[in-house]
C-alpha cells in the first residue's frame, strides 16, 4: 500500500539525468526482505509469517553534463516493523555522498565540512562514525575502490530517542543543498574535452555497477512486491561506459581520482 511521487529531470543543460523520490509505502516485508534484515542483526518476529511494516524516504540522484561537476545522491528514511507481540521497532537511515569524476580538493573539503557542521550540531562523535560508515557502504568490493569520495552514510539509528534521531536527521537533509549546490554553480560553466566526457562515461558505470550489486536501497525495492521499478532505477545515469581492461596513465588527473577511490582522505582535518 502507500505510494509516491517521482520526479525526473532529463537531458538539462546543467543536469544530464536527476531525479527526486519521494515515498510512504507500507504492507508486509517479503521473505527476503526480511532475511536481509534479520542479517544486519535485526531480531523480527513474525505472526504467521507476516511482518507488517511501513517506510518512508525522500531521495535523490543528480549527474551532471559537466565532468567537472561531481554526481550527488542522498537519501533519508524512517522504517517501522510490528512484531507479532504488536511491539513495534523503528529506526532511520540515510546520508549524502559525492561522486566526482575528477578531484578538486577544494570542492571536497567544503563538501565534507558542511555535513560535518551538520553532524557537530547533535554530537561530535557522528560525522568521523558516519564518515567512516560511508566509506566503507559504498565499497565496490570487485574493484576494491569506492563509488566516490564520501560523505556520511548511517543506518538502523534508534537512539537516544525518536524526535532526537528526527531532529539529526532534518539537519543532514537540510545540508544537502549548501554542500552541493555551491559546487555546481563553482563548475557548471567549466569546458571540457571529449576524453574528460569519456573518462565521466566510464566512472558512471562503476556508479550502476555498485546500484545494482550492492546497494541496499535498491535491492529492498526490488525484492518488494508491486513496487515501481521506474523509481528504484531513477538513480541509474542516463549514458554510461564499460571498456574492456581500461586503465589511465600514470600521474594523470585520472589516476589521481582513482587513487582516492581506493584510499579514502579525511577530509576536514
Amino acid at each position: 500500500g502507500g505510494g509516491g511521487i517521482s520526479c525526473v529531470l532529463q537531458d538539462g543543460e546543467v543536469f544530464e539525468k536527476a531525479g527526486v523520490n519521494v515515498s510512504v509505502v507500507f504492507g508486509h516485508l517479503s521473505e527476503e526482505a526480511a532475511r536481509q534484515m534479520r542479517s544486519r542483526g535485526k531480531s523480527l518476529k513474525a505472526k504467521d509469517g507476516k511482518l507488517p511494516f511501513c517506510a518512508m524516504g525522500v531521495s535523490s540522484v543528480i549527474h551532471p553534463k559537466n565532468p567537472h561537476v561531481p554526481t550527488m545522491h542522498f537519501n533519508y528514511r524512517y522504517f517501522e516493523i510490528e512484531e507479532a507481540d504488536g511491539t513495534k521497532q523503528w529506526w532511520f537511515g540515510g546520508g549524502t555522498d559525492l561522486t566526482p569524476t575528477y578531484l578538486n580538493e577544494e570542492d571536497a573539503v567544503h563538501f565534507h565540512k558542511t555535513l560535518k557542521e551538520a553532524c557537530d550540531k547533535h554530537d561530535l562523535k557522528l560525522y568521523p562514525k558516519y564518515k567512516k560508515w560511508c566509506d566503507d557502504y559504498f565499497y565496490i568490493k570487485h574493484r576494491g575502490e569506492r563509488r566516490g569520495i564520501g560523505g556520511i552514510f548511517f543506518d538502523d539509528v534508534d537512539s537516544p530517542s525518536k524526535e532526537e534521531v528526527f531532529q539529526f536527521v532534518k539537519s543532514c537533509a537540510k545540508a544537502v543543498v549548501p554542500c552541493y549546490i555551491p559546487i555546481v554553480k563553482r563548475h557548471c560553466h567549466d569546458s571540457f574535452t571529449p576524453e574528460e566526457k569519456l573518462w565521466q562515461q566510464l566512472r558512471r558505470g562503476r556508479y550502476v555497477e555498485f546500484n545494482l550489486v550492492y546497494d541496499r536501497g535498491t535491492k529492498f525495492g526490488l525484492l518488494t512486491p508491486g513496487s515501481r521499478i521506474e523509481s528504484i532505477l531513477m538513480s541509474l545515469p542516463l549514458t554510461a561506459r564499460w571498456e574492456y581492461m581500461h586503465i589511465p596513465p600514470e600521474s594523470s588527473k585520472e589516476a589521481e581520482i582513482l587513487e582516492v577511490l581506493r584510499n579514502p582522505k579525511d577530509w576536514v582535518h
